[in-house]
């Protein structure tokens, strides 16, 4: 037993100085960036997917309604309205918003509330300052892409979701690099001026 426990001790010494040195700091996610610049030159990634997996992580891609209704409620509106500033950030950036329904009902008649949800979901954008022409193929699939497979009601499968579609087409500000004009535009307006107070203390001083 003794040989047993010494033996499995040196397999986890030996384990641990496999790990890259700062892996405690990193959490394995360096070389990230590395990897997702090399699938863009390859090919293997688009700038669209990248902001598509942006959008995705940072903001509610999906609202979702009551049965037979294209109503927005408050909750729906709230996360449209998180939809809209995060889309006002990047006037580069087509979107598309998809409608879908659960399996109770024909699938022409859910095909046609499909729509009326994303129709009704592009209406509310659009009041917000979005741009129609940026909301681009809306589509409904009414209820041929569940989220639960599931013969009954299932407010679940009664959504609409936003997704990245890609980038305008000769949009003023766009420039070849396409993600890295849009980071570095975010980067200038990221920062702040330094108030007189701030400009003091960084001196040393409080002026008096």
């Amino acid at each position: 037993m003794e040989k047993w426990i010494i033996a499995l001790g040196l397999s986890v010494a030996v384990a641990g100085c496999t790990r890259e040195a700062g892996y405690e700091l990193d959490q394995g996610t360096f070389g990230n960036a590395t990897l997702n610049n090399i699938q863009v030159l390859n090919g293997e990634l688009t700038y669209g997917q990248i902001l598509a997996r942006r959008f995705a992580a940072e903001v509610p891609t999906q609202i979702n309604f009551a049965f037979d209704s294209a109503q927005l409620d408050a909750s729906a509106q709230r996360i449209l309205l998180q939809q809209a500033d995060w889309i006002k950030q990047f006037p580069e950036v087509r979107f598309r918003v998809y409608g879908h329904t659960d399996a109770v009902g024909t699938s022409a008649y859910n095909k046609r509330l499909g729509q009326r949800r994303a129709n009704a979901a592009v209406a509310f954008l659009t009041q917000q300052g979005i741009s129609r022409s940026r909301l681009e193929a809306v589509v409904s699939f009414g209820k041929s892409r569940p989220l639960v497979a599931t013969p009954d009601r299932d407010r679940r499968n009664r959504r609409t979701v936003t997704d990245v579609s890609g980038f305008v087409d000769r949009h003023p500000g766009l420039l070849d690099g396409k993600y890295a004009d849009v980071i570095y535009r975010e980067y200038i307006t990221s920062a702040e001026p330094v108030s007189a107070i701030q400009r003091q203390e960084d001196a040393g001083g409080d002026g008096g």
